[in-house]
């Protein structure tokens, strides 16, 4: 085996490794039987549709894998998520179309259909704050978003038209291939990926390929309707307990 294929081989493997896959899942994304093992071996050589594969799911610049050239990625996605449809109200101004749970879960399949938007509710919020973009809203859909986000509350989103404008850490709704989530956005300088994070702990964090994007919409506000005043006297007692108890004891601590 000569020194260019083992190059070859050793980027191969390294972009499994990058991405945490085992050798059959690897095998799975690139739509080659059983596992990568064999291709790892220099037993087979790898095909072009496995090349192109690499392309297109991780952006890995061909010549860089058969190592003619330095640069490892190729910018394949434009980085553009702007809406596919905007509708408007009998007056022709934009309004806000309420995307449910329900909805959601067809919302990937429907981004370019002018009748199913139709079929949604929509509103108009008289307000400065939402004028002069476009704004959807969802509704959240479990408790990764815990305390901030309870489950069935609705978020309201301003539309993003390129990656380049995502800001990491804000709050986002995701559109992607096959599910619409509300998530943290971390980016990751390094590659085409973006981290998304979710507050409550019990979730772990996971990474997607920015390509996997159609729709991105920053959360700039939320609609509760679980407002509970008994609950936030309760809160704010116990928290005034709690600050007592605590200048309690820094007292104790003075005069000993």
């Amino acid at each position: 085996m000569d020194e260019s294929t083992n190059q070859t081989i050793h980027r191969f493997k390294q972009i499994r490794e990058e991405n945490h896959f085992t050798q059959s899942d690897f095998a799975k994304v690139l739509g080659i039987k059983s596992s990568t093992a064999d291709i790892e071996r220099g037993k087979t050589k790898i095909s072009g549709k496995v090349v192109a594969k690499l392309l297109e799911e991780f952006g890995i610049n061909p010549l860089w894998l058969f190592g003619d050239s330095t640069q490892k990625r190729i910018q394949m996605h434009t980085g553009d998520v702007a809406p596919k449809v905007v509708t408007v109200n009998v007056d022709n101004n934009e309004n806000i179309v309420l995307v449910n749970v329900k909805a959601a879960a067809g919302y990937p399949n429907n981004v370019q259909d002018v009748d199913w938007y139709q079929q949604l509710p929509a509103f108009d919020i008289p307000l400065p704050e939402f004028r002069n973009a476009t704004y959807r809203g969802f509704q959240v859909e479990g408790d990764s978003m815990l305390p901030i986000l309870e489950p069935k509350e609705w978020v309201i989103g301003k539309a993003i038209n390129n990656l380049s404008e995502l800001r990491s850490n804000a709050i986002y709704v995701i559109v992607l291939e096959d599910s619409v989530v509300v998530k943290k956005v971390r980016k990751n300088m390094e590659d085409a990926t973006l981290t998304l994070v979710s507050i409550n702990v019990e979730y772990l964090p996971y990474t997607i390929q920015s390509h996997q994007i159609k729709e991105l919409w920053e959360v700039n506000s939320k609609l509760s309707f679980n407002i509970d005043a008994n609950d936030t006297t309760g809160s704010i007692k116990q928290l005034q307990d709690a600050m007592q108890l605590l200048t309690s004891e820094v007292r104790n601590l003075k005069s000993n």
